[in-house]
């Protein structure tokens, strides 16, 4: 990459998942890095730097953090992100993702922080009308959490109209794995991702993975998605930010490997990685399950020349599987 990225960049969820990721990137390339987290999903000792606990519904404390740190860019990891949950919930959804991102952006307008890129989803696409899914996909989503990531992209989008912000919206499709030296990884409560939860019957800490339905219209009746790497996510937020404060108004763009893998792959796969037998069971289908959701489009290479070097499953899991025998407890054992 070489466009290079001038800080502070204050990393709005850094404590989380991908958040961590992007934040040691950051600091590998010499990028002043601030965190802003609540601490609701997120592990302080996920992350080395300086650290703020602030939760977006503190106005107070987010234009205290703007005036001391200054931060030119923003990045934007912090939202609730459990489709079921949604459901049940719909308030939540709306309250902590789209009224905590206005928030967020009035305080960034009030220092004059123009810059920000948000993780988004392919949840904002909702059904899938053809697949690969292009970066044109039609935007119809079928949960609370898809369409309050789409409101949270609209808000941004508006506010570069209006207020000149320029912002970029990564809709990543099933991010997975973890750092190469199994410091950091994927630790969820409630855990729900495939990946983790397979790892966590090879673990022993489950008896067995379940597996939702295997007539769909794929090659072994198992649902397919496509896998991103943790670490690619990681790259393609910082060629955006570099894009960005080059001068690029708005960036909205997939990222995903156009390809994928079905479950019983997965679960295959993760047998090998962790020689473990990882007992399976069909259950019933769940609804609203697409047979397949694979990305599609071109835009991330245009736009970033950013594409997936890590993605392969395989290195995925041997990634992810690190990670989980060195942390049994997850971070607790940090």
């Amino acid at each position: 990459m070489k466009k290079r990225v001038e800080g502070p960049v204050l990393v709005v969820g850094g404590a989380g998942y991908i958040g961590s990721h992007t934040v040691r990137l950051l600091q590998r390339n010499e990028v002043e890095t601030v965190v802003l987290d609540n601490l609701s999903t997120g592990h302080r000792c996920a992350v080395e730097t300086p650290f703020e606990e602030v939760d977006l519904a503190d106005r107070a404390g987010l234009a205290r953090v703007f005036q001391e740190y200054r931060p030119r860019a923003v990045v934007h990891f912090a939202a609730k992100c459990y489709v079921g949950e949604s459901v049940e919930n719909p308030a939540k959804y709306y309250r902590e993702n789209v009224s905590y991102t206005w928030n967020l952006l009035e305080e960034m307008r009030a220092a004059g922080c123009n810059d920000i890129v948000f993780s988004s989803t392919c949840a904002t696409y909702g059904d899938p009308v053809e697949i690969p899914m292009p970066d044109t996909h039609p935007q119809d989503p079928i949960s609370p959490y898809g369409r309050t990531k789409l409101h949270m992209e609209h808000m941004m989008e508006d506010y570069g109209r209006a207020y000149g912000m320029r912002s970029a919206a990564l809709r990543y499709f099933n991010a997975a794995g973890a750092s190469k030296d199994g410091d950091l990884g994927e630790d969820h409560e409630p855990e729900t991702h495939l990946i983790p939860l397979v790892l966590q019957v090879a673990q022993g800490k489950r008896e067995e993975i379940l597996v939702f339905g295997d007539d769909d219209d794929t090659p072994d009746g198992t649902c397919i998605r496509d896998y991103i790497h943790v670490d690619d996510l990681a790259d393609a937020h910082l060629r955006a930010l570099a894009h960005l404060q080059a001068g690029t108004d708005r960036i909205a763009c997939n990222l995903g490997t156009g390809s994928g893998y079905s479950v019983l792959e997965v679960i295959e796969h993760a047998r090998a990685v962790t020689r473990h037998a990882i007992p399976a069971r069909i259950v019933d289908r769940r609804p609203g399950d697409p047979p397949r959701l694979v990305s599609g489009g071109t835009r991330a290479l245009a736009e970033l020349g950013w594409k997936a070097r890590s993605s392969e499953l395989r290195e995925i899991l041997t990634d992810a599987w690190r990670f989980h025998e060195r942390h049994a407890s997850g971070f607790e054992d940090a």
